[in-house]
């Protein structure tokens, strides 16, 4: 399947949920999360913000704020920069994702853990976004542990890879926690 087919067909099922199945299934997802290793050693930690077609990330983050050190992601050009998470401090910014504002930005080496948003994922690691590269050309530059997550059915049997995508460490849904390496 290609990837714009797969894409399209991931739009379709995420469209068709209900509010309380999007919930449900973020706080299924998010404690799967909590129980893993590598979200109870990390402190500094790469979130992004969801948007409404997206695994949500806003109760998690109030959850956790204060306890672990959040970052978010800022869309500057092609790339992302990383900045402190501060609910007060976000603005509407690029394709309308809140950002973070100010210029206090860290390097990708000071972050021990990145939750990364996807389209879908398959059973080798491999990870679909939405197209424009910005997460590939993040996560190429640091060592932390790359943790998917997403709705069961955004794992897909396979993605076509290319050289420059980055492959996840772990893939967590509602069902299943997947780990590669």
């Amino acid at each position: 399947m290609e990837k714009s087919d797969i894409r399209r067909k991931i739009k379709a099922m995420r469209s068709m949920l209900l509010e309380t199945e999007r919930m449900s299934a973020a706080d299924e997802v998010f404690e799967r999360l909590e129980n893993t290793a590598a979200f109870l050693l990390a402190d500094r930690i790469l979130m992004y913000h969801s948007l409404p077609d997206e695994l949500s990330t806003h109760r998690f983050l109030d959850k956790w704020h204060g306890r672990k050190s959040f970052f978010l992601p800022r869309v500057n050009g092609v790339n992302l920069e990383i900045l402190p998470y501060d609910e007060s401090r976000l603005e509407l910014g690029s394709f309308h994702i809140e950002e973070p504002t100010g210029d206090n930005t860290v390097s990708a080496d000071e972050i021990e853990l990145v939750i990364v948003p996807g389209v879908a994922y398959d059973h080798s690691g491999n990870r679909l976004g939405r197209g424009k590269g910005f997460y590939d050309r993040l996560l190429a530059t640091t060592r932390a542990t790359k943790v998917g997550v997403g709705y069961e059915f955004q794992i897909v049997e396979e993605i076509p890879s290319e050289p420059h995508d980055v492959k996840m460490d772990m893939v967590i849904s509602q069902k299943r926690v997947l780990r590669f390496k």
